[in-house]
């Protein structure tokens, strides 16, 4: 399965807004120079964060995105889902039923294709992890291998130590 570059974009973004743990908004121009991003396409992201109630948007001079939520409760699956959207990966079209199967009697499909079953069985695997795991958790993991990320972050973004 491939991801846009949407999905880990908009998770360093939500990482870096966790750092910082405060309301003011940031701007998407700080946002993206920070990471190095083109400021339109991550706002395209961003607005589909806002949409999903993950980002709260923020008009005006001042303005820009910060978290609606608190990092513990926006899932890698909500960040995948409001960015890929909810389709599923896999979409069997039942081409066991053409070609030579097509000569087959049509009683010959009455149980579901079993490689459509174990490729949903992975995808909902690969979903319940994601649902598993929180920007905060990211966030920790960050913390205990890279301990001056946030502070590095925080005076990059212009603010104060944590405290």
């Amino acid at each position: 399965m491939r991801m846009s570059q949407g999905v880990e974009w908009t998770l360093h973004v939500l990482l870096t807004l966790a750092w910082l743990g405060d309301d003011q908004p940031v701007s998407v121009g700080k946002l993206a120079a920070g990471h190095d991003l083109p400021a339109p396409y991550l706002n395209k992201q961003l607005q589909a964060l806002a949409k999903a109630e993950i980002l709260e948007s923020v008009p005006g001079s001042r303005g820009g995105f910060r978290l609606a939520r608190a990092a513990s409760s926006i899932t890698l699956m909500d960040v995948v889902a409001a960015i890929e959207g909810p389709q599923e990966a896999f979409r069997c079209a039942e081409i066991r039923q053409h070609g030579v199967g097509a000569d087959l009697p049509r009683s010959a499909f009455g149980a579901p294709c079993a490689i459509s079953i174990s490729m949903c069985r992975a995808e909902m695997a690969w979903r319940r992890e994601l649902a598993s795991r929180t920007i905060a958790d990211i966030r920790a993991e960050v913390d205990e291998s890279a301990p001056d990320a946030q502070r590095l972050t925080r005076s990059a973004y212009d603010r104060q130590p944590a405290g």
